[in-house]
């Protein structure tokens, strides 16, 4: 059995956020960010590893997912999220070796990071999504692009639901039991959702969660389609049906077989061994 990690609060300007953390106190920080719609229990599968490795791995709660706290300025798009990264390494005590590593929205943050040449993060990691600059097609490419795309929206018809006001706060567990299902195939979320439960436990966490794809059309986008500048690994699943396995290909991620969306979670093994052999 994993060991269970230390739990405590750090103080950002518009919120508290809520923080498990693995392995030595004095190890090299990896801050490790989840997405949607999950938790930082997320991390709970490889966070050991790489605490067994040396590391100390921190995973906040994002916010909107309790117990971080609903932000005050009501912001909830790329650029907020990187203000949230880049204020966390200093918060948790990182210095020159630290190591930024995110899954699904973590990975859109932590791709928005590597983009920036001041990144305080030595490296970066991203899983289940690549860079949006890196995905886009070349003339020798255009073909596995065009194949992939013309999958992507049967996988990508939840961002348009998550902006009918409302909607998608009444029928958010509703929606997330079903992306897991639709996501990871044959992976058994129970646990997972019941994560999910704790930390949205209303509409308001609800809507704070799912304004993150109501903010995309925003100017907080921006640092979003910045091309990386630092170091950056990138791994995807070769099941995942939330976006195509063919784009991540494109953007140069490395494949991880047997996994769909939540690779952290199918193949922790796989994840952790390629996350250490990128760190050394």
């Amino acid at each position: 059995m994993s060991p269970a990690p230390r739990a405590y609060d750090v103080s950002l300007p518009t919120h508290a956020v809520g923080v498990l953390e693995w392995g030595p106190a004095d190890g090299p920080l990896v801050v490790a960010l989840h997405g949607f719609p999950d938790t930082a229990q997320t991390w709970r599968r490889v966070a050991p590893l790489l605490a067994d490795a040396g590391w100390r791995v921190a995973a906040p709660y994002l916010r909107g997912y309790a117990p971080s706290g609903i932000p005050t300025d009501g912001g909830c798009s790329v650029r907020a999220l990187v203000a949230d990264a880049r204020a966390l390494h200093g918060l948790l005590g990182g210095d020159g070796r630290a190591v930024l590593l995110g899954h699904d929205w973590g990975a859109i943050t932590t791709n928005a990071v590597a983009g920036d040449p001041a990144s305080p993060y030595a490296r970066h990691v991203a899983l289940s999504v690549p860079p949006f600059p890196a995905m886009n097609p070349s003339p020798r490419t255009l073909g596995t692009w065009a194949g992939a795309m013309v999958r992507q929206p049967l996988h990508s018809w939840y961002i348009a639901f998550n902006q009918v006001p409302g909607l998608a706060e009444r029928d958010f567990h509703r929606l997330a039991a079903r992306l897991w299902r639709q996501w990871s195939p044959g992976y058994d979320a129970t646990e997972d959702l019941a994560h999910l439960r704790d930390a949205v436990p209303d509409r308001e966490h609800a809507r704070t969660v799912v304004s993150y794809y109501r903010a995309l059309l925003g100017p907080g986008i921006t640092p979003a389609l910045a091309e990386p500048v630092h170091p950056l690994l990138l791994l995807h699943g070769d099941r995942d049906r939330c976006l195509e396995p063919g784009l991540a290909r494109l953007a140069g991620a490395t494949t991880v077989g047997g996994a769909g969306h939540f690779v952290q979670l199918e193949q922790p093994e796989k994840v952790a061994a390629s996350v250490l052999s990128f760190l050394s």
